[in-house]
């Protein structure tokens, strides 16, 4: 990464990363108006089930679009807009001189679903509890949403006048679902988010036994891609069991692709990842991350990474199994048996090949495989300094010696569609997370209380940065 670390070292030269006087009020301090704003709006959206077997993005986008209008923002750019009823995605700008283009804020307002049997408290209630939000979304990513809100409600009562539009759009469907906000804007009110670059989720800062190690910026994401395997039979009583078995022959081959790995595979971005996280790591895992970023990766040092589920999904391409379906009755052979496999492919690898592979990996005629979500690929944003400069005087300002550090996300963000339409995308959130207890899309979803008011702060300096030409 030593072109990253020179461009670092002219940043400071030329006074761009010097740390400004500290405010006077702690950013996480409960107690600020600016963060009761926030939390009320977090509490707010958190509340509104917006999953999409049961939910509604519009309900959620119209209280967010009432509470800016309450604000003083002009009903004409304060929109709900949508394909579909309850697939309702907000759309709202506040106006600058126009010196350059927009700056788009993206959050995505649906959630995944949650059984209330599954979690320690209710998904679907705020709870504040040991320092912690919890409630289904608190990190995927309605903290982001509730942000952008205040933050837009904050720069209208300052009287800030930014020298682009911030445009903050909270869409529907990222989580899947057939009306996807971002590519329907895309298509069909593409001047509404045009812009020159997009902030957005996928890029958080990572917490490890209480220490922030670093603040992630993402460029780049791996490519989704769902793939269904079936087997079909003709089945029969089960009194008179036969050994062509449509759940064993799936059982088995899934067994197979468990053991499968991919080969290790890493980019610029990726090698800069492990390059600058082997600094702060140290110990076996530093020494490792040294040795995978090297050309070619020490194997070695690659199987070690590999034990750590994060950072092996940084080294290769995956595939998992997510899904179950088989039978029809209990005193019956199974006709069909299915799986869900969920890929997630790297940027610089073939979709089509992955599928291929685990084809091979599967090794049984009797499995069908289809693709089920086709893939797309997206090219990584620049790493320009227009953005890691405020990022990185910013960070420093908020939490000194932590370092910026670029990195792909494993899973997939809307950032693809934009990226896709030649809007530059970068994950940066200011939204710390314990890095060994991750808990997007699963039970007692949370977010650290002063971890989001510490976000919160930090992309209120942001967008001020990259909004006004004096900064």
């Amino acid at each position: 990464m030593q072109p990253l670390r020179v461009l670092t070292a002219l940043l400071f030269a030329a006074g761009l990363l010097a740390p400004i006087a500290a405010v006077a009020q702690s950013p996480s301090d409960p107690a600020s108006a600016h963060n009761q704003l926030a939390r009320e709006i977090f509490q707010e959206l958190i509340e509104i089930d917006t999953t999409h077997a049961t939910g509604s993005t519009t309900d959620a986008a119209e209280a967010m679009a009432a509470r800016l209008r309450a604000a003083g923002f002009p009903a004409a750019d304060v929109q709900v807009i949508g394909p579909h009823p309850k697939k309702g995605n907000l759309v709202a700008r506040f106006r600058g001189s126009g010196a350059r283009r927009p700056l788009l804020l993206l959050a995505h307002l649906d959630v995944v679903g949650a059984n209330r049997e599954d979690w320690s408290l209710d998904p679907f209630r705020f709870t504040e509890q040991d320092g912690y939000f919890y409630g289904r979304g608190t990190s995927d990513d309605k903290a982001m949403s509730a942000i952008w809100i205040a933050n837009l409600i904050r720069y209208k009562q300052e009287g800030f006048q930014p020298d682009r539009d911030i445009i903050v759009a909270l869409t529907a469907d990222e989580e899947g679902g057939e009306f996807n906000g971002v590519e329907w804007l895309l298509q069909n009110h593409r001047g509404l988010i045009d812009a020159a670059y997009s902030l957005n989720e996928g890029g958080f800062g990572a917490i490890r036994n209480g220490k922030y190690m670093s603040n992630d910026i993402q460029l780049s994401e791996k490519v989704y891609m769902t793939l269904r395997l079936e087997v079909t039979n003709d089945g029969g009583h089960s009194s008179i069991p036969e050994r062509d078995n449509a759940i064993y022959h799936l059982a088995e081959g899934l067994s197979r692709l468990a053991q499968h790995e991919f080969p290790v595979r890493l980019d610029e971005i990726t090698r800069a990842y492990f390059e600058r996280m082997a600094e702060i790591e140290g110990g076996p895992i530093g020494a490792a991350m040294k040795g995978v970023a090297a050309n070619p990766p020490d194997p070695e040092a690659a199987a070690r990474l590999s034990e750590v589920p994060y950072y092996n999904a940084l080294l290769r391409s995956t595939c998992v199994a997510t899904e179950l379906e088989a039978g029809h009755a209990e005193n019956a052979l199974p006709q069909t048996a299915r799986a869900t496999v969920n890929c997630r492919v790297l940027p610089g690898d073939s979709a089509d090949e992955v599928r291929q592979t685990v084809i091979q990996v599967l090794a049984d005629e009797a499995i069908a495989v289809s693709t089920t979500t086709e893939p797309m690929a997206g090219p990584a944003s620049p790493l320009t300094t227009d953005v890691l400069g405020p990022v990185e005087r910013i960070t420093e300002q908020m939490w000194p010696g932590v370092p910026v550090i670029p990195t792909m996300v494993t899973g997939a963000t809307d950032g693809r569609y934009l990226r896709n339409a030649g809007i530059p995308t970068y994950g940066v959130s200011g939204l710390f997370e314990d890095i060994d207890d991750m808990r997007l899309h699963g039970k007692d979803e949370r977010m650290g209380i002063k971890q989001f008011y510490e976000g919160r702060e930090f992309l209120y300096r942001l967008v001020r940065a990259l909004s006004s030409e004096q900064q």
